[in-house]
């Protein structure tokens, strides 16, 4: 797979919500809220763990645990940014404050 810059990853997550926003009017009558988003994003969150038990062996599961952990590691991803974006916070500024104040930390 190509390289892509985290730019286009964030644009593209905006127009999938995009096209999730719609399903859920036409669902549901409205969009989903953030805290809807949050407990989905958690959702996802906890499913990674089960995968990651299944995994490594200390948890049975019986479909192809390989794909579906990439596939929601990567949709964390996806929420993660959602999130962010819904929330007014800038994920790659977090992310970087983040990273900086972790290594001074831990460098110290």
């Amino acid at each position: 797979m190509k390289d892509i810059s985290f730019s286009e990853i964030m644009e593209r997550s905006a127009q999938i919500r995009k096209k999730y926003h719609k399903l859920e009017k036409q669902y549901h009558g409205n969009e989903w809220t953030v805290e809807e988003d949050a407990l989905a994003f958690l959702t996802d969150a906890g499913l990674v763990g089960r995968l990651a038990m299944s995994q490594q062996g200390r948890w049975p599961h019986s479909g192809e645990t390989a794909s579906e952990l990439e596939h929601k590691l990567g949709e964390c991803i996806w929420w993660l940014i959602v999130l962010a974006k819904r929330m007014d916070i800038d994920i790659c500024d977090a992310l970087q404050i983040f990273l900086t104040k972790t290594e001074k930390q831990l460098d110290d």
